[in-house]
């Protein structure tokens, strides 16, 4: 496992720099200065100190640059829109916001979809069979941002359990989590079921029931655990479409997360708040797939986890 994980974290910087040089290209060398604003003429003076700044006086030497400047400094430079703020500044206060949305939304997702794939799979064709079924068609028909919008109509407006536009407090995290974890959900309930009805046909299971062991006791306790593997599988990706779909829905719960700053960022052209935002999220998803792959051998002991690097 050791090997494994060594060999994955020496992948990384490798994949970071891919990463990287995609976003650049497509943030950077874009038509348009990223120095110009056009709601205010800015001094030439002023363009050309923060171009030597960042060392962009071409986009070919700011490219060159930009990392040595995080590596060695830990500094993702200014803004070049809020002139007040460093990138820094904007991810140290609403980088902890999406993460806490985003690790409540996937928690969510996780245990909510099991426990309904699990009660659909061995109540087949009854009541949960057919709720598991609608709460996948609607979380894989429905996108995050309408589910978000109608739950912000009917828990706010019409209902006026929440309110909107603060945050600090456990009912902060309730509708957009929801609304985050509803497609997730859907895939993880189906999953579950899928994988559960193949192992409750398995021979052990039906030995284990002859041995007296109770029916709850054999689902919970050893159909569910050979049953997670291709959940777990598939919490690398939800965690990634989790994590970059709350940018839209914290947009329309107006939580003051990275999700505003780096939809703001597309709008403005920031490019360094682009690069920034981009850089510590593939990081944080390179982390969280590596966990992934690493929670096989806890789940099963029979995987051997640094077979998978070879």
């Amino acid at each position: 496992m050791l090997r494994f994980a060594a060999i994955r974290l020496l992948q990384f910087p490798l994949i970071l720099a891919v990463i990287y040089v995609i976003t650049f290209l497509l943030a950077w060398v874009a038509p348009g200065s990223p120095f110009e604003r056009e709601d205010r003429l800015v001094d030439p003076a002023v363009i050309e100190a923060r171009k030597r700044q960042l060392h962009a006086e071409t986009p070919w030497t700011f490219l060159a640059h930009y990392p040595k400047q995080i590596l060695t400094e830990g500094d993702f430079g200014p803004s070049l829109y809020y002139a007040e703020w460093t990138v820094n500044d904007i991810l140290k206060s609403a980088l902890p916001i999406s993460v806490t949305l985003g690790l409540f939304a996937v928690t969510l997702a996780a245990f909510a979809g099991v426990g309904l794939g699990t009660l659909a799979a061995v109540k087949r064709g009854g009541v949960y069979d057919w709720v598991s079924l609608v709460v996948a068609l609607v979380g894989i028909s429905v996108p995050s941002f309408v589910a978000a919008a109608v739950l912000l109509i009917v828990f706010t407006s019409k209902l006026k359990w929440f309110d909107v536009g603060s945050w600090g407090g456990v009912d902060d995290l309730v509708l957009p989590g929801i609304a985050l974890a509803l497609a997730p959900m859907a895939y993880i309930a189906r999953l579950t079921r899928v994988a559960m009805l193949d192992v409750l046909g398995s021979d052990y299971v039906r030995t284990a029931r002859a041995k007296g062991l109770s029916r709850p006791a054999v689902v919970w306790k050893h159909c569910l655990r050979n049953a997670l593997l291709p959940v777990v599988s598939y919490l690398g990706p939800a965690a990634a479409a989790t994590m970059t779909g709350s940018f839209v829905v914290e947009k329309v719960f107006n939580i003051p997360g990275l999700g505003q700053h780096f939809v703001n960022s597309v709008l403005n052209r920031d490019q360094t708040l682009i690069l920034g935002t981009v850089m510590v999220y593939s990081v944080l998803l390179l982390t969280f797939n590596l966990l992934v792959d690493l929670s096989y051998a806890l789940i099963d002991p029979r995987i051997e986890v640094g077979g998978l690097a070879t």
